[in-house]
């Protein structure tokens, strides 16, 4: 263990008209650092991450941090992109800037402002995070992407409609309880089921109730070394970190074996000497239902074609044997870009010091983070656990 997380903050997810990518970065940044009871002059690094890919006129936003408080100013600050595993790319930096002994606090912020886009700009903006070569006129866009995902394993495994729609209902019921969360409403499983006027379908078996949401929000973090970290009042740990990265054209690989997230897995998990039984819940990039199926066959919960087994049995719900996406999901929480793996790590901060609130795991003490850019093209993986 490296690196800890030792303060955090969580603007509200959603459609935030009145914000800017300025101000919610601002609010962001200045409330992570004082929660982590440290002063901005003790910051020593910043990372931003920021996808954009169009949502934003100003494409050059790492300074934007500095914009929190005086004292930030002559701080190394970059920003860092990589589809939507963005946020997570920041940490990961974050954490190695540490590890490298070349940094004892970093500021971590992730930001995304994307409701004030026209829907038309929106979809061909997402679409940027696909091979464009390949995919660049997909009809639905990026949604479109995905639907030619779950109609290639529906035609291998047969039709799982009642496992994505259980997916659903169940990141839905999670996220009543989440006060960060874009949409805090119970959906049910029979709505998520049924096509109908307010659930049509978007892209092959997908209906609306299978895609995450388009949404404005911004989270940070304060990492320190472990040394600094310990005797803190609340301090949670990288027991490991992977990252791999995989062909950008999904005619180079079998797109439903979710090769990239696979090996994540395996080498986080190898490295923190634990195995997927050890962790007590996950948080997942359920950016699709489709895409959060596979990735339980994926992280190894399930053998392939078997990942309905997961939801139907009820192996995910909070009182499951490893429950997923207790904060309810990209597809509860909403999904802006460049804020969701901070928000992931955050909001898996809050569930190892028991501060998770509503959406708290009983008895949490090992945690997982799986946050995917592109079609597992960029695949993160961090296993956290509380500093006691």
């Amino acid at each position: 263990m490296t690196a800890a997380i030792v303060g955090w903050a969580h603007t509200p997810f959603g459609k935030q008209a009145e914000e800017t990518v300025e101000s919610l970065v601002v609010t962001a940044a200045r409330e992570a650092i004082a929660d982590a009871g440290l002063e901005p002059g003790d910051v020593d690094e910043i990372i931003l991450g920021h996808f954009n890919a169009g949502f934003s006129a100003q494409d050059f936003t790492a300074s934007l941090v500095l914009q929190a408080d005086p004292a930030l100013r002559f701080k190394r600050a970059t920003r860092v992109e990589n589809a939507c595993a963005t946020g997570s790319a920041a940490v990961h930096q974050g954490v190695r800037a540490i590890a490298a002994r070349d940094a004892r606090v970093v500021l971590v912020v992730g930001v995304e402002k994307m409701t004030s886009t026209p829907g038309p700009e929106i979809g061909r903006n997402l679409l940027r995070a696909s091979y464009l070569v390949e995919d660049g006129d997909t009809p639905a866009g990026f949604a479109g992407v995905f639907g030619k995902i779950a109609d290639s394993y529906f035609q291998k495994y047969g039709d799982k409609s009642d496992a994505l729609a259980a997916i659903a209902a169940k990141n839905h019921r999670n996220g009543v309880g989440n006060p960060y969360a874009q949409m805090r409403k119970d959906l049910g499983y029979e709505f998520c089921r049924t096509e109908s006027e307010k659930n049509p379908y978007v892209a092959g078996p997908l209906k609306r109730t299978d895609c995450s949401l388009v949404s404005d929000g911004a989270a940070a973090l304060v990492l320190t070394d472990v040394e600094t970290a310990l005797g803190r009042d609340k301090a949670v740990a990288f027991r490991s970190m992977a990252h791999v990265q995989d062909f950008l054209p999904m005619s180079k690989r079998d797109i439903l074996q979710f090769e990239g997230c696979g090996r994540a897995w395996q080498d986080a998990l190898g490295r923190a000497g634990l195995t997927l039984d050890d962790l007590s819940f996950v948080e997942t990039h359920d950016c699709f239902t489709i895409a959060e199926l596979i990735e339980y066959e994926a992280m190894g919960l399930t053998p392939a074609g078997e990942g309905h087994r997961a939801i139907l049995e009820g192996w995910t719900e909070m009182g499951g044997k490893l429950p997923v996406n207790p904060s309810g999901g990209l597809k509860s929480k909403g999904h802006p870009i460049g804020a969701t793996g901070v928000s992931m790590h955050v909001l898996t901060a809050m569930q190892l010091t028991g501060k998770a609130g509503d959406i708290q795991v009983k008895d949490a003490e090992l945690g997982g983070i799986f946050n995917m850019g592109g079609a597992a093209v960029a695949n993160y993986v961090s296993v956290m656990q509380a500093l006691k």
